[in-house]
Protein backbone atom coordinates (compact mmCIF):
# COMPACT_ATOMS: atom_id res chain seq x y z
CA UNK A 1 0.00 0.00 0.00
CA UNK A 2 3.20 2.21 1.10
CA UNK A 3 4.64 1.60 -2.48
CA UNK A 4 1.15 2.35 -4.58
CA UNK A 5 0.84 -1.31 -5.54
CA UNK A 6 -2.05 -2.04 -3.47
CA UNK A 7 -5.11 0.69 -2.49
CA UNK A 8 -5.07 2.47 0.77
CA UNK A 9 -7.39 0.94 3.28
CA UNK A 10 -7.82 1.16 6.62
CA UNK A 11 -6.69 -1.55 9.29
CA UNK A 12 -9.69 -1.48 11.70
CA UNK A 13 -11.86 -1.09 8.96
CA UNK A 14 -10.64 -4.32 7.48
CA UNK A 15 -11.02 -5.82 10.95
CA UNK A 16 -14.64 -5.07 11.41
CA UNK A 17 -15.64 -6.48 7.57
CA UNK A 18 -14.13 -9.63 8.51
CA UNK A 19 -15.76 -9.51 12.14
CA UNK A 20 -18.63 -8.82 10.39
CA UNK A 21 -18.43 -11.52 7.97
CA UNK A 22 -17.75 -14.08 10.45
CA UNK A 23 -20.78 -12.98 12.65
CA UNK A 24 -23.41 -12.82 10.08
CA UNK A 25 -22.10 -16.20 9.04
CA UNK A 26 -23.03 -17.18 12.25
CA UNK A 27 -26.48 -16.16 12.75
CA UNK A 28 -27.37 -17.79 9.44
CA UNK A 29 -30.65 -19.05 10.15
CA UNK A 30 -31.92 -16.53 12.70
CA UNK A 31 -35.05 -15.02 11.71
CA UNK A 32 -33.30 -11.58 12.48
CA UNK A 33 -30.34 -12.00 10.01
CA UNK A 34 -31.88 -10.14 7.45
CA UNK A 35 -32.29 -7.20 9.70
CA UNK A 36 -28.63 -7.06 11.07
CA UNK A 37 -27.55 -7.81 7.74
CA UNK A 38 -28.91 -4.70 6.82
CA UNK A 39 -27.76 -2.54 9.99
CA UNK A 40 -23.81 -4.27 9.32
CA UNK A 41 -23.37 -3.93 5.56
CA UNK A 42 -26.13 -1.13 4.78
CA UNK A 43 -25.78 1.27 7.93
CA UNK A 44 -22.48 0.47 10.06
CA UNK A 45 -20.30 -0.36 6.86
CA UNK A 46 -20.62 2.76 5.15
CA UNK A 47 -20.45 5.07 8.35
CA UNK A 48 -17.60 3.77 9.23
CA UNK A 49 -15.89 4.16 5.40
CA UNK A 50 -16.93 7.52 5.68
CA UNK A 51 -14.99 8.04 8.78
CA UNK A 52 -11.64 6.44 7.56
CA UNK A 53 -11.88 8.82 4.58
CA UNK A 54 -11.19 11.66 7.10
CA UNK A 55 -9.03 9.84 9.77
CA UNK A 56 -8.12 6.46 10.70
CA UNK A 57 -10.20 4.30 12.46
CA UNK A 58 -9.40 3.39 16.12
CA UNK A 59 -9.50 -0.16 17.57
CA UNK A 60 -12.02 1.43 20.56
CA UNK A 61 -14.18 2.14 17.29
CA UNK A 62 -13.72 -0.50 15.77
CA UNK A 63 -14.82 -2.40 19.41
CA UNK A 64 -17.54 -0.40 20.22
CA UNK A 65 -19.30 -0.63 16.10
CA UNK A 66 -19.10 -4.56 16.44
CA UNK A 67 -20.49 -4.32 20.50
CA UNK A 68 -23.20 -2.22 18.81
CA UNK A 69 -24.12 -5.01 16.05
CA UNK A 70 -23.74 -7.47 18.78
CA UNK A 71 -26.16 -6.01 21.16
CA UNK A 72 -29.02 -5.18 18.29
CA UNK A 73 -28.85 -9.18 18.07
CA UNK A 74 -30.29 -9.33 21.09
CA UNK A 75 -32.55 -7.08 21.44
CA UNK A 76 -34.57 -8.36 19.19
CA UNK A 77 -34.74 -11.95 21.16
CA UNK A 78 -35.38 -9.96 24.47
CA UNK A 79 -38.65 -8.27 22.59
CA UNK A 80 -39.93 -11.71 21.37
CA UNK A 81 -39.54 -13.19 25.12
CA UNK A 82 -41.52 -10.33 26.04
CA UNK A 83 -44.03 -11.42 23.32
CA UNK A 84 -43.54 -8.31 20.54
CA UNK A 85 -41.32 -7.41 17.96
CA UNK A 86 -39.78 -4.55 16.85
CA UNK A 87 -42.29 -3.43 14.59
CA UNK A 88 -44.62 -2.84 17.63
CA UNK A 89 -42.05 -1.59 20.27
CA UNK A 90 -43.04 0.25 22.86
CA UNK A 91 -42.34 2.81 24.92
CA UNK A 92 -42.52 0.66 28.18
CA UNK A 93 -40.14 -1.79 26.31
CA UNK A 94 -37.59 1.18 25.98
CA UNK A 95 -38.11 1.84 29.58
CA UNK A 96 -37.62 -1.74 30.48
CA UNK A 97 -34.75 -1.85 28.65
CA UNK A 98 -32.56 1.06 29.90
CA UNK A 99 -33.82 0.03 33.61
CA UNK A 100 -32.32 -3.43 33.70
CA UNK A 101 -29.84 -3.26 31.79
CA UNK A 102 -25.62 -1.67 32.49
CA UNK A 103 -25.06 1.50 31.45
CA UNK A 104 -22.52 0.65 28.58
CA UNK A 105 -25.37 -2.07 26.87
CA UNK A 106 -27.56 0.97 26.77
CA UNK A 107 -25.03 2.72 25.14
CA UNK A 108 -23.90 0.26 22.41
CA UNK A 109 -28.32 -0.04 21.22
CA UNK A 110 -28.40 3.58 21.07
CA UNK A 111 -27.39 3.67 17.69
CA UNK A 112 -29.63 0.45 16.71
CA UNK A 113 -32.69 1.82 18.03
CA UNK A 114 -32.21 5.49 16.01
CA UNK A 115 -31.45 3.94 12.94
CA UNK A 116 -34.54 1.81 13.37
CA UNK A 117 -36.77 4.51 14.04
CA UNK A 118 -35.61 6.39 10.82
CA UNK A 119 -35.86 3.63 8.66
CA UNK A 120 -39.36 2.89 9.82
CA UNK A 121 -38.29 -0.49 11.23
CA UNK A 122 -39.52 0.44 14.38
CA UNK A 123 -41.90 3.31 15.63
CA UNK A 124 -40.51 6.57 16.63
CA UNK A 125 -40.09 7.03 20.39
CA UNK A 126 -38.30 8.52 23.21
CA UNK A 127 -34.60 7.55 24.24
CA UNK A 128 -33.79 8.43 27.76
CA UNK A 129 -30.80 10.42 27.89
CA UNK A 130 -27.65 8.89 28.23
CA UNK A 131 -26.20 9.55 31.90
CA UNK A 132 -22.66 11.33 31.70
CA UNK A 133 -20.34 10.43 34.59
CA UNK A 134 -18.88 13.85 35.90
CA UNK A 135 -15.19 13.53 35.37
CA UNK A 136 -11.89 14.86 36.50
CA UNK A 137 -11.81 19.02 37.32
CA UNK A 138 -8.43 19.54 36.61
CA UNK A 139 -7.16 23.53 37.91
CA UNK A 140 -5.52 25.51 35.62
CA UNK A 141 -2.76 25.37 38.43
CA UNK A 142 -2.28 21.79 38.06
CA UNK A 143 -2.40 22.00 34.15
CA UNK A 144 0.78 24.07 34.68
CA UNK A 145 2.13 21.67 37.37
CA UNK A 146 1.90 18.99 34.83
CA UNK A 147 3.36 20.93 32.04
CA UNK A 148 6.31 21.58 34.07
CA UNK A 149 6.68 17.75 35.03
CA UNK A 150 6.38 16.60 31.24
CA UNK A 151 9.09 19.24 30.51
CA UNK A 152 11.48 17.33 32.88
CA UNK A 153 10.05 14.37 32.55
CA UNK A 154 13.31 12.93 30.67
CA UNK A 155 10.81 11.30 28.61
CA UNK A 156 11.65 11.65 24.44
CA UNK A 157 10.99 14.74 23.03
CA UNK A 158 8.22 13.41 21.00
CA UNK A 159 5.90 11.72 23.74
CA UNK A 160 6.50 15.06 25.76
CA UNK A 161 5.29 16.85 22.64
CA UNK A 162 2.32 14.52 22.76
CA UNK A 163 1.44 15.14 26.31
CA UNK A 164 1.84 19.25 25.69
CA UNK A 165 -0.65 19.12 22.78
CA UNK A 166 -3.02 17.76 25.24
CA UNK A 167 -2.58 20.10 28.17
CA UNK A 168 -1.72 23.21 25.71
CA UNK A 169 -4.08 22.64 22.88
CA UNK A 170 -6.26 20.04 23.90
CA UNK A 171 -5.77 17.27 21.38
CA UNK A 172 -7.03 13.61 21.76
CA UNK A 173 -4.63 11.03 22.91
CA UNK A 174 -4.47 9.33 19.82
CA UNK A 175 -1.65 9.56 16.90
CA UNK A 176 -2.59 12.84 15.14
CA UNK A 177 -2.69 13.64 10.99
CA UNK A 178 0.70 13.91 9.03
CA UNK A 179 1.66 17.26 10.28
CA UNK A 180 5.11 19.28 10.17
CA UNK A 181 6.30 21.73 12.87
CA UNK A 182 8.43 24.33 11.52
CA UNK A 183 9.70 27.87 11.43
CA UNK A 184 7.51 30.28 10.08
CA UNK A 185 8.55 33.49 8.41
CA UNK A 186 9.34 35.69 11.52
CA UNK A 187 11.23 32.86 13.09
CA UNK A 188 8.49 31.51 15.53
CA UNK A 189 7.53 27.76 15.36
CA UNK A 190 4.48 26.94 13.83
CA UNK A 191 2.22 23.73 14.07
CA UNK A 192 -0.45 22.63 11.93
CA UNK A 193 -3.64 21.75 14.29
CA UNK A 194 -6.31 22.87 11.39
CA UNK A 195 -6.55 26.18 9.49
CA UNK A 196 -4.82 28.94 10.30
CA UNK A 197 -1.76 27.35 11.36
CA UNK A 198 -0.91 27.71 15.43
CA UNK A 199 1.80 29.75 16.96
CA UNK A 200 4.13 27.67 19.70
CA UNK A 201 5.32 29.83 21.99
CA UNK A 202 8.66 29.02 24.08
CA UNK A 203 9.60 26.94 25.61
CA UNK A 204 7.77 24.59 23.80
CA UNK A 205 8.87 25.63 20.54
CA UNK A 206 12.44 24.34 20.53
CA UNK A 207 10.71 20.90 22.00
CA UNK A 208 8.88 20.81 18.50
CA UNK A 209 11.45 21.04 16.70
CA UNK A 210 13.40 18.30 18.48
CA UNK A 211 10.89 16.07 18.49
CA UNK A 212 10.94 16.33 14.51
CA UNK A 213 14.17 15.61 14.38
CA UNK A 214 14.17 12.85 16.54
CA UNK A 215 11.07 11.63 14.61
CA UNK A 216 13.29 12.06 11.96
CA UNK A 217 15.23 9.49 13.03
CA UNK A 218 12.67 7.53 13.99
CA UNK A 219 11.24 6.95 10.56
CA UNK A 220 13.85 3.96 9.38
CA UNK A 221 13.44 0.56 7.60
CA UNK A 222 9.60 0.14 6.64
CA UNK A 223 8.73 3.41 7.19
CA UNK A 224 11.45 5.76 6.01
CA UNK A 225 9.49 8.24 4.39
CA UNK A 226 7.24 8.72 7.37
CA UNK A 227 4.68 12.11 7.05
CA UNK A 228 3.50 11.01 10.91
CA UNK A 229 4.37 13.10 13.41
CA UNK A 230 4.39 9.29 15.92
CA UNK A 231 5.72 6.62 13.50
CA UNK A 232 5.77 3.28 14.10
CA UNK A 233 7.73 0.07 12.24
CA UNK A 234 4.83 -0.21 10.11
CA UNK A 235 5.22 1.25 6.53
CA UNK A 236 2.71 4.12 6.60
CA UNK A 237 1.10 3.53 10.04
CA UNK A 238 1.36 5.75 12.95
CA UNK A 239 1.84 4.22 16.19
CA UNK A 240 -1.11 2.74 18.22
CA UNK A 241 -3.75 4.69 20.08
CA UNK A 242 -2.82 2.44 23.05
CA UNK A 243 1.10 2.77 23.00
CA UNK A 244 0.14 6.35 23.05
CA UNK A 245 -2.24 6.55 25.37
CA UNK A 246 -0.16 4.27 27.72
CA UNK A 247 2.68 6.70 27.50
CA UNK A 248 0.43 9.90 28.57
CA UNK A 249 -0.77 7.71 31.49
CA UNK A 250 2.12 7.41 32.89
CA UNK A 251 3.03 10.59 32.58
CA UNK A 252 0.21 11.05 35.70
CA UNK A 253 -1.98 13.17 33.42
CA UNK A 254 -5.82 12.63 33.20
CA UNK A 255 -6.64 12.52 29.52
CA UNK A 256 -9.81 14.41 29.87
CA UNK A 257 -9.66 15.70 32.19
CA UNK A 258 -6.29 17.55 30.88
CA UNK A 259 -8.42 18.30 27.27
CA UNK A 260 -11.21 19.84 29.22
CA UNK A 261 -9.37 22.18 31.31
CA UNK A 262 -7.14 23.38 27.82
CA UNK A 263 -10.79 24.55 26.23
Amino acid sequence: MELGVLPRTDKQLLHFEAWLHCRLTELDGSPHLPLLRQLGTGHQLPTLRRRATRRPLTPSARRFASEELTRASEFPTWLNARNTDLDQLAQTDIDEWHTTHLSREIRSLRAFLNWAMATGRAPRLHLPAQQTRRGQVLTQRRRLELVRKVLNSGYPARLQMAACLMLLYAQPDRPPHPRRHHRGIAGEVITRLGEPPTPVPEPFDELFLQAKEERAGLAMGANPDSRWVFPSRRAGQPITQQTLANHIHDLGIPAQAARTAAL
